[in-house]
């Protein structure tokens, strides 16, 4: 190890043992009341091709005139050993299962992904279009905690809860569910709140988002460099630094009352890497040449009126690779039902499914996509929050506010050692035919533009995606 890997290695064990002896404190500014702008921002990143990673959990990056007013403490999780005899296997495996919950969350989140999904992917014809539903969840559900009266029953109504304490403990279950980090996996969100400094706020409402959603609280000048700086240095800290070319430019409005910004960091590696060669993809636009992965494996053959499927696994998770029919776009599977309910889950489908030796082509590609939500919130019922005569943010503070702006951006990448891939919300405040019973294996060629879905913990769309030009 060099000098310098020895030196990274003492900071980064000095930053994990401040960050667990972190106490949450209560912070509270002089009274004014103006009408200001809510800013919310949600950040996302998988990652899931890197073998070695940082030990604990993501590090704060404040600048000096940013106050730190509460640090979340993250599970402690024993790192995977390499000898699986040792007694540190067990306690591994008990800190994976502690993890765990029973909560399956299909019942709660599935009216809220199958609107949603549909609405944020549309209207990009022939272009990649990505997002990342839980993502945009997790900043809602935040959103809802600060919101009051008609403003959070929208967001209770199309996040599907029937209370704010129901929806508290869901996204609890969520976020733990989600949350692995022991050496072979990273899979990790994170949470903050961003204060103006000016302002009073109600301590039980952030002492709640320190609490059930592990945020981290700063105060400061809202729109001055050093606040933007620290919250774009929080946000490349919680993802790797992967989405700088995004939030390079990203500030807070000088008039905001807060930003909400959420993150997911996931690194996992395929379960058998890919081999890959040259090949052509057919883009609407023409025929390129491609990077094409290529795998042979025993797998599940999945199969709808007017699409195909089959998947790969990581470590923890999966992609799966939804193949229109020929006539079919990616775009129109999005409406199409029995696609979408493939998207959500893949017993789905039944029985059309077959365990089959696969010969599996799919391109390596790089995608990437940003995209305004504004008027999917307000076309998914959630109108309140964005009307200054309507908002209603008193569980937060006396100021009156209103929501700006909305922006969620993406980016998802393959190659033959799997999958990385990083988001951000910013809300300113011939068919598919089965195969033949004689069949025994199948040509699964990706060849050309298809629909994508990546999860995570209990099978739920992490990111969902159309790759049209790889």
């Amino acid at each position: 190890m060099s000098k310098a890997d020895k030196i990274y290695d003492g900071i980064t064990q000095v930053r994990d043992d401040l960050l667990e002896e972190a106490e949450l404190h209560v912070f509270k500014t002089g009274r004014r009341r103006y009408r200001f702008t809510v800013v919310a921002v949600a950040c996302l990143l998988v990652v899931a091709i890197l073998t070695a990673t940082l030990p604990g959990q993501p590090g704060s990056i404040i600048a000096p005139a940013v106050h730190a007013m509460a640090e979340p403490r993250y599970p402690q999780m024993t790192q995977y050993p390499k000898d699986p005899n040792s007694p540190q296997y067990d306690r591994w495996r008990k800190d994976v299962q502690a993890q765990r919950r029973d909560n399956d969350f299909s019942g709660e989140l599935e009216g809220y992904l199958r609107a949603s999904i549909p609405q944020f992917l549309s209207g990009r014809e022939g272009k990649n279009a990505l997002c990342s539903p839980i993502n945009v969840y997790m900043a809602l559900a935040m959103l809802a905690e600060t919101a009051g009266g008609e403003s959070r029953q929208q967001i209770l109504d199309l996040l599907g809860s029937d209370s704010i304490e129901s929806l508290r403990q869901q996204a609890g279950d969520l976020w733990n569910a989600n949350y692995r980090d022991d050496g072979i996996v990273k899979r990790l969100l994170g949470s903050s709140i961003w204060l103006s400094e000016n302002l009073d706020y109600n301590q039980t409402t952030l002492d709640t988002l320190a609490g059930s959603y592990y945020a981290a609280a700063y105060s400061g000048e809202m729109g001055s460099e050093d606040m933007n700086e620290a919250l774009r240095d929080w946000i490349d800290t919680h993802t790797g630094g992967l989405l700088q070319q995004q939030t390079g430019s990203m500030t807070l409005p000088e008039d905001g009352v807060m930003a909400l910004a959420t993150t997911v960091w996931f690194k996992a590696s395929w379960d058998g890497k890919f081999g890959a060669e040259t090949g052509i993809f057919h883009t609407p636009q023409g025929d390129v040449e491609q990077e094409m992965l290529k795998r042979t494996y025993n797998g599940a053959y999945y199969w709808g009126d007017r699409f195909s499927a089959a998947g790969r696994s990581f470590e923890t998770g999966s992609m799966y690779f939804l193949l229109p029919d020929e006539g079919v776009t990616p775009e129109e599977l999005l409406q199409d039902e029995q696609a979408l309910s493939f998207v959500l889950d893949r017993d789905s489908l039944g029985d059309n499914r077959r365990s089959l030796k696969i010969h599996m082509t799919v391109p390596a590609f790089d995608i990437e996509d940003q995209m305004a939500l504004v008027d999917d919130l307000q076309a998914l019922g959630v109108t309140h929050v964005f009307d200054p005569y309507a908002a209603d943010f008193s569980p937060l503070t006396e100021a009156a506010a209103v929501v700006s702006d909305v922006t969620h951006g993406a980016r998802l990448m393959i190659d033959k050692e799997g999958c990385e891939a990083v988001a951000y919300t910013m809300v300113a405040a011939p068919g598919a035919a089965p195969p033949g019973a004689e069949i025994e294996e199948i040509d699964f060629t990706v060849d050309r533009p298809f629909l994508f879905v990546l999860t995570g913990a209990n099978d739920l769309p992490l990111f969902v995606g159309i790759v049209n030009q790889p």
